[in-house]
Formats: structure tokens, C-alpha cells, sequence
């Protein structure tokens, strides 16, 4: 991990750990800590974290967040829009990611918080994802972040030769009516 830039932070946490808007030079320390959690077998069916290129145009620049801890960053928070349809406006998807080294200490909670912030300020009403029922600790965090469960897809996909369920998880605003 190399260390961030010095952009205003927007929080700060327990352990010191700062949250901040992400930027281009992020990104070899994003797509490491993204790499990190796709190795760990639990954190998605992708097994390659994409290009800069990809991920930044596939990432709405207002939600996407790090979490720097030291002068480096530890982990970071990016939505996606679900939908071009107007309907789904208010609807995004999420992953949230932290480094092995830093799990543990706070980040992902703040870097969730944060995300939360952000998107009711955009007017967005509910965030969402889908969470390997073996990765409990993210289903953990996301409880405590008041995320709940709305259903399992079941075997909805191979990864490394086997089926997988995912949980499907969601946040809805009480600020957004």
C-alpha cells in the first residue's frame, strides 16, 4: 500500500482512521485492496479486479470514498447506479472493501457511514448488494449499519468451480419519504 493524497478529509474515526472522497491516484492502492478481498475467495464472483479505466467509469464519482489510517489508504466504498431507468434514480449498488492488514479497526463501518451520508445528501434511497453468505463479517458490518436481508439468490453463480449463494442486502433511508 502506498500512501494517499492529502484531499479534506470528511471524517474521523476510531484508530485514526480518516475518510475522504477518492481520487485518480487512489487507484493502485483501491485495485490492491480490491485484489486482496477477490483472493480471499469471499468478496466476489469477479477473481481479477478490473483496470482503473474500468472501475472508474463504472463508479458514480460522488460515493466513492476511502479510508486512510496512517497516511495510507486501508480501504475504500464505491456505488454504482443499478439503472438507467428513471424509476431507480434513488438506487445503487455497493461494495465495500478493506485491506486484510486493516480489517478489524473501524474502516469499513466508517467508510459504510459515510457512504450512507453521501448518498441520502444525493437524495438516494436505498443502497444495496449481494454478499457471499460466507463472508460473515461483511454481513455483520452491514447489519450493525443498518442494512437488512431481503432474500438469497441460490447457486446464482459459478466461481472457482463451484455454485454460490448470494444474500441480497439493502439499506432504505428513513430521511428519503
Amino acid at each position: 500500500m502506498t500512501a494517499g493524497t492529502d484531499r479534506p478529509t470528511t471524517s474521523v474515526g476510531r484508530a485514526g482512521v480518516a475518510i475522504r472522497p477518492m481520487a485518480a491516484t487512489d487507484a493502485g492502492d483501491v485495485l490492491a485492496i480490491y485484489q486482496a478481498g477477490l483472493d480471499a475467495g469471499n468478496a466476489s464472483f469477479e477473481t481479477t479486479a478490473p483496470a482503473w479505466a474500468h472501475f472508474d467509469a463504472a463508479r458514480l464519482p460522488a460515493h466513492r470514498l476511502v479510508a486512510v489510517a496512517g497516511g495510507v489508504v486501508v480501504g475504500w466504498v464505491a456505488a454504482s447506479p443499478t439503472s438507467t431507468r428513471a424509476v431507480y434514480a434513488g438506487v445503487i449498488e455497493h461494495s465495500v472493501y478493506v485491506h486484510p492488514a486493516a480489517q478489524g479497526r473501524g474502516a469499513g463501518r466508517l467508510l459504510l457511514d459515510a457512504l450512507v451520508a453521501s448518498t441520502e445528501a444525493a437524495g438516494i434511497w436505498t443502497i444495496q448488494s449481494g454478499v457471499f453468505p460466507e463472508n460473515t463479517a461483511s454481513l455483520a458490518l452491514h447489519e450493525r449499519a443498518g442494512f437488512r436481508v431481503v432474500g438469497v439468490r441460490e447457486r446464482v453463480g459459478r466461481h472457482h468451480g463451484r455454485w454460490r449463494d448470494v444474500v441480497l442486502i439493502e439499506r432504505r433511508s428513513p430521511a428519503i419519504v
